[in-house]
């Protein structure tokens, strides 16, 4: 534990092997997974514009004739796309389809069911029956 001997401060050497008794080394790679997952930027761009929106803030996306609609904390973004490139680019970090139309995030989800998810924003998402099962297994295995 050489890496230990490097920290700044005896406060800091404290908290972090308190972190790590209370936690274990899986709590600590999860706080730092959470971390990193909290910097990350989506970019949003269109022919006449660009917008960052915090991946920790996206609900939910949703496609409509290659129209694509990120539904966020901080509003509505559109652009013109595929629904398969976004859960491509956003998979890792707990995005899954739920039907044709729709991927969730899955840190904003509170309740799902074989039928449909809804969101911490109340919003209602209906699951297909051929994403239902990966939804949920998703959903309860998320930490």
């Amino acid at each position: 534990m050489d890496y230990i001997d490097k920290l700044e401060t005896d406060s800091l050497k404290t908290d972090f092997l308190a972190f790590l008794d209370t936690y274990g080394a899986n709590g600590l790679r999860q706080a730092m997974d959470a971390y990193i997952n909290a910097q990350q930027i989506y970019l949003c761009k269109t022919r006449t514009s660009t917008s960052k929106i915090p991946v920790k803030d996206i609900f939910y996306i949703e496609i409509r004739k290659h129209l694509v609609t990120i539904h966020a904390a901080c509003g509505c973004f559109q652009k013109y796309g595929s629904l398969s490139n976004e859960l491509r680019h956003l998979s890792k970090y707990g995005f899954v389809k739920c039907s044709q139309n729709y991927i969730v995030s899955l840190s904003k989800v509170q309740t799902a069911t074989y039928h449909e998810v809804i969101l911490t924003d109340h919003t209602k998402i209906s699951l297909s029956k051929q994403y239902a099962a990966k939804v949920l297994l998703a959903f309860n295995s998320y930490d």
